[in-house]
């Protein structure tokens, strides 16, 4: 039997972050016109974080039968090394998207029930990345995924809940947490892109090319930086945000000049730690605004 502490790796806790700073952005942004109402940003975060554990598992059990993990390097997956059964793992993914699916309906249900809409779509949109017929993420538009369910739907989501209606500061906090998400994901396709080739699994990063994927993540990282100016323009105090630029420098030093797995997981993380400050002090400052 698979131990807890396996499943909990299995869940990529280190990546969590992506799901964390949308809704500390939303809410923020939502915070300036209103009180925030924390049991509603706590449903909100439940939701974003169950979402990501789902997607990590189901990637974990589509790519593991696949094949597709067999070559691979980085963080452990449950299913290509043989640590959990493929129907343990799909059952972890399950739960995941069931505590999502819960949490999200009675967020739904108290705000606005099209919002039921939205949590399909994003449940759907983590299954499909690497499951079912022509799993989106093989095609190179994981990416495009991201930006839109953890950067326009976490952000604006979150923002609506607490106000039922979307700030126009949140459309630039989405971009603000979006692009590194972005970064994120393409830093570790970054690391997969030679297996990924051989595999047949065509990310953006083997469509772009090394050199041109090191390029757009840097650019990544620029995009949200100046999103914050973009809510800067209504609030000068998120200008305490881009005290977070120089938590941009360590990832994309390692990008430009590592291919080795360690060096690229190195970065990975150390762009989860920029967006979270990205977020945090974005917070601060909009609570000063």
């Amino acid at each position: 039997m698979t131990s807890p502490v396996t499943f909990f790796h299995g869940a990529r806790p280190k990546t969590l972050g992506a799901a964390v700073a949308p809704v500390v952005i939303g809410t923020a942004c939502a915070s300036v016109h209103a009180p925030v109402l924390w049991w509603r940003a706590t449903g909100a975060l439940t939701v974003a974080v169950a979402l990501q554990v789902g997607v990590n598992y189901a990637n974990d059990y589509s790519d593991g039968v696949r094949g597709t993990d067999a070559e691979r390097r980085g963080p452990v997956r449950l299913t290509a090394t043989g640590l959990a059964t493929p129907s343990a793992v799909r059952g972890a993914a399950a739960v995941a998207f069931g505590a999502a699916a819960a949490v999200g309906a009675w967020l739904a249900l108290v705000v606005e029930p099209w919002l039921l809409l939205l949590g399909a779509a994003s449940i759907a949109a983590a299954v499909l990345y690497t499951g079912g017929p022509r799993p989106y993420g093989y095609l190179g538009l994981g990416e495009l995924s991201v930006l839109a369910f953890f950067g326009f739907a976490a952000t604006t989501g979150s923002a609506y809940v607490q106000l039922e209606s979307v700030p126009s500061t949140a459309w630039w906090g989405a971009l603000a947490a979006g692009f590194p998400a972005c970064a994120i994901l393409l830093a570790n396709n970054l690391r997969d892109l030679e297996t990924d080739r051989c595999a047949g699994k065509h990310t953006l990063a083997v469509r772009l090319g090394e050199r041109a994927a090191r390029r757009l993540f840097a650019a990544l990282l620029v995009g949200s930086l100046l999103a914050v100016l973009g809510i800067a323009a209504s609030h000068a105090s998120a200008l305490l945000a881009l005290a977070a630029a120089p938590l941009a420098l360590h990832p994309w030093k390692l990008v430009s000049t590592r291919t080795d797995a360690p060096g690229l997981v190195a970065a990975l993380v150390g762009t989860v730690r920029f967006q979270l400050a990205v977020a945090g002090l974005l917070a601060v400052g909009l609570a000063l605004a």
